[in-house]
């Protein structure tokens, strides 16, 4: 029986050239789709025709979903059957500058990858597994190659971490706001409920602005957290920082006057992006910054840019 295709032709707007073409970049991903040609077929069944292990199978199905090439329903005994969604696809070719981006186009920034930093003791960083990286309250381990898979860093008092983020938009697209979102609390021995700390966010030597956490959270085992950690802090709270052409806010609150013209972005110059505990701020107890692997939340720092609507 043929496939029961349900439209002949998908369009794609520029803005998403770039993501069908990374899914029918890979041979795997082709070949599912020459055997999805007439029929659907569950996730096993393709692992059969084609001869490659079901895990990459899935994970291939999972990209080609990410664009719509395949739909997937519930078949007998809860498996995937996948289905290709149409004949053809058409792309359209950007015209003018920005045409091929998102209209929100996100940078992730593992927290181990931070360009610059200022630390004192006490102070660590733990990998995805909870072992600690280097020495704990050794500031030498802040420029360890290890440090790249860190999953928590923290110092107390005062300090920063700095990260360079590439700009991705080309000259001349104008920017309507940029985000930046982190999962991070305060740092005390152990952990303390009582424990506030002014936590400051700068983009290129600019104040966008501080947020005073109330704790250091170690109440309750984060939801991603492992088991093996045993240091007290467990989670922290995700923080939104953003700037517009009105001003910067945080977590919804105007924070700051910086403004986006006042960041003085370069296409070919890094955007630095700092988390800072001052040395003048009223509450000087030290920073938590969780990466993917610990905390509540399943991601790392993300720089959001949001273009302004067509």
């Amino acid at each position: 029986m043929m496939n029961d295709i349900s439209q002949e032709t998908i369009r794609y707007p520029a803005s998403r050239i770039l993501d069908v073409a990374k899914a029918l970049s890979g041979d795997v991903r082709v070949r599912i789709l020459e055997a999805l040609g007439e029929k659907p077929m569950s996730v096993s069944q393709l692992a059969e025709t084609l001869g490659v292990a079901q895990p990459t199978i899935s994970i291939n199905v999972q990209t080609l979903e990410q664009v719509n090439l395949i739909s997937s329903t519930q078949g007998a005994n809860r498996e995937k059957i996948c289905a290709v969604t149409c004949r053809s696809i058409q792309l359209d070719l950007p015209s003018k500058l920005g045409d091929g981006l998102h209209q929100t186009e996100e940078i992730h920034m593992p927290i181990g990858m931070f360009s610059h930093c200022s630390i004192q003791p006490s102070c660590g960083m733990a990998g995805k597994d909870g072992g600690v990286i280097g020495s704990q309250d050794d500031p030498r381990a802040f420029y360890m190659p290890e440090r790249v898979d860190a999953s928590l860093l923290w110092f107390a008092e005062s300090g920063y971490v700095e990260y360079y983020f590439a700009n991705p938009l080309p000259p001349g697209v104008e920017l309507d706001e940029i985000r930046i979102s982190a999962e991070v609390c305060s740092e005390a021995p152990s952990f303390r409920e009582d424990w506030a700390s002014d936590i400051s966010l700068s983009i290129n030597d600019q104040l966008v602005g501080t947020w005073t956490c109330p704790s250091d959270f170690g109440n309750r085992k984060g939801k991603l957290t492992p088991e093996r950690w045993r240091s007290g802090t467990e989670y922290g709270a995700l923080t939104t920082w953003s700037v517009s052409e009105s001003g910067s806010s945080c977590n919804g609150s105007l924070s700051s006057p910086t403004t986006i013209s006042s960041l003085k972005l370069a296409f070919n110059e890094p955007i630095r992006v700092r988390f800072e505990i001052r040395e003048d701020a009223l509450n000087k107890r030290g920073l938590n910054l969780f990466g993917s692997g610990f905390g509540d939340y399943a991601q790392d720092i993300i720089l959001a840019f949001v273009r302004r609507p067509k």
